[in-house]
């Protein structure tokens, strides 16, 4: 199976963008689609995390409930998104018309690939040496990273969202990096019509 998409990073911006893309499913532009998300690329900073800024949680939500929660959300309402599970990415390459990418369990083959990971060193995934600069919106003396972007677009079939695109470590401001990066893929996916998705009561 070839995916139509595939997140590597189950943080926040991860799985937001995992949830916008999953709740497309009815839509003719993307209930055909594969969608994946590799959950586990190393400890999420998320770990450490207590949450009473945000906008619809509750005060002392914290980063493990998070990660938790969201995975479970994601598999209650959207189980079409494959979830991996315990696997390193090693290196993205293109491959023909498609991404391959290799993790030390499996490799898997995508048209699009959405990197969400973190924004620390190492950056041990191979492909992405050209694209490797410091952050633009961190403390200079954290010795942060992102990946040459111009909103989240890197190259054709080739995304990024959250802290690794060069924003902030704010909860919201990364979820919002996730959805919008899934928002361009919808629209894509759309024929070029600006696509978003709304539930509504």
């Amino acid at each position: 199976m070839i995916f139509d998409a595939l997140i590597i990073g189950g943080g926040v911006s991860g799985m937001q963008c995992a949830l916008v893309l999953g709740s497309a499913k009815n839509k003719p532009f993307a209930f055909d689609k594969n969608i994946g998300i590799i959950m586990h690329q190393r400890t999420s900073h998320l770990e450490n995390a207590l949450f009473n800024n945000v906008l619809g949680l509750a005060p002392k939500t914290t980063g493990k409930q998070i990660l938790k929660q969201g995975k479970e959300q994601l598999s209650a309402l959207y189980p079409h998104i494959s979830q991996k599970e315990n696997e390193k990415v090693v290196s993205v390459q293109k491959h023909s018309k498609n991404y391959e990418v290799i993790t030390n369990k499996h490799v898997y083959y995508s048209k699009i690939i959405i990197i969400a990971l973190n924004y620390a060193k190492p950056f041990t995934i191979k492909g992405f040496d050209e694209f490797l600069i410091s952050h633009k919106k961190s403390n200079p003396e954290k010795d942060r990273i992102q990946l040459k972007n111009k909103n989240h677009f890197i190259k054709t079939g080739l995304y990024c969202s959250g802290t690794i695109a060069g924003w902030r470590s704010q909860f919201a401001i990364a979820a919002g990096s996730g959805a919008s990066v899934a928002t361009d893929i919808l629209t894509l996916w759309n024929d070029g019509n600006h696509t978003k998705i709304h539930d509504k009561v």
